[in-house]
């Protein structure tokens, strides 16, 4: 992939959250597309929450929220996969994807639990902005009905795939490894392991407050 400026977004990620997010974090970051965006930077940077609510009316803030990285991916930065890829006409999109029932069985024991629990581990401005996001915004506040919610996925998915040109878009399984990543993205095969990270406990741990 050609070099750009480090204030250019380069990578976008499509993927909804529990589709291989974490490890796809690891690996741009290992291929020298860091810094990356993930959920976990708006746990690590609170402020950025109500700046992610906003852009739900004015995606012109989405510039100004990922100035300082050079690939996004999960949620929040899959919601605004659209604006993203207009906003940038010279980044590439990854949609991660996996099978709909393990995805679901994921997203319901991590997610889902998160945002539905009576003394949530996340603080509360990033709840407020993942429910508004994910609950509200991409599941019409029925995340917790399997049916529903994996219907949501597969025309996420098939949406990505029928509007990202060709040329632009990698519909990629965490699995496969880094062949078809680097070749995507026109960069040298590590000589390292691909990336195996993000189990349900650790997401948990992750969240849990300080």
């Amino acid at each position: 992939m050609e070099a750009s400026s480090e204030n250019q977004l380069q990578v976008i990620g499509a993927g909804f959250g529990r589709t291989g997010t974490l490890s796809m974090r690891a690996a741009l970051r290992l291929l020298g597309l860091g810094p990356v965006h993930h959920m976990f930077e708006v746990v690590k940077n609170p402020e950025q929450s109500a700046d992610w609510s906003i852009a739900l009316d004015d995606s012109s803030v989405l510039r100004d929220l990922l100035a300082n990285y050079r690939s996004a991916v999960d949620w929040p930065t899959c919601y605004f996969w659209r604006e993203l890829m207009d906003m940038y006409p010279d980044a590439k999109v990854i949609l991660t994807h996996r099978d709909p029932k393990a995805w679901y069985k994921s997203i319901h024991n991590t997610i889902y639990r998160l945002l539905t629990a009576k003394s949530p581990d996340m603080p509360s401005e990033q709840v407020t902005m993942a429910k508004r996001i994910v609950m509200d915004n991409t599941f019409d506040g029925r995340l917790g009905e399997e049916d529903y919610a994996i219907e949501v996925f597969e025309k996420h998915n098939a949406l990505v795939k029928a509007t990202v040109p060709a040329e632009r878009l990698l519909v990629f399984d965490v699995r496969e490894g880094w062949q078809p990543l680097c070749d995507f993205l026109e960069v040298p095969v590590p000589d390292e392991p691909f990336p195996n990270t993000n189990s349900t406990e650790e997401l948990i741990g992750h969240f849990k407050k300080k």
